[in-house]
């Protein structure tokens, strides 16, 4: 006599059903999380150093302006003259009441083109300001 095993009948794969559910919630998960950069920066800068510095925790009432090695303004996108800033911020500060104005300028640039700028600031009433800084090492 000669005995046979019996195999199973049913077949050991691994369930996918549940799968497009997992895909969509890890894909709607990295979409809410990440944040993406706004801005392309045209102007070459070289911050100064500091012995201390402290982070601001909200960024999204922060509104950068930078000034270059050669004396060139940016704001958002988009490079500006002197006459344009204080309409630019103006319409920033009345959409975001709270705005704090932080200037990202170049170690070797002028600084009249700092004191013109904050003459502008003053006019339309942005008077919170920040001086971006690396720490010193």
């Amino acid at each position: 006599m000669k005995f046979q095993k019996k195999r199973a009948a049913t077949k050991q794969e691994i369930p996918t059903s549940s799968m497009p559910d997992i895909v969509f919630m890890l894909l709607l998960f990295f979409m809410v999380s990440t944040t993406l950069r706004e801005v392309d920066v045209l102007v070459q800068y070289t911050l100064p150093e500091a012995e201390a510095i402290e982070k601001i925790e909200n960024k999204r009432l922060i509104s950068y302006i930078w000034v270059g090695t050669t004396g060139q303004i940016q704001i958002n996108d988009n490079l500006v003259n002197m006459n344009e800033i204080g309409p630019i911020m103006y319409q920033k500060r009345v959409d975001i009441p709270e705005v704090v104005v932080s200037f990202r300028v170049d170690v070797n640039s002028d600084m009249g083109i700092v004191t013109d700028i904050q003459q502008e600031l003053r006019k339309v009433d942005a008077r919170r300001i920040n001086y971006s800084a690396r720490l010193r090492q």
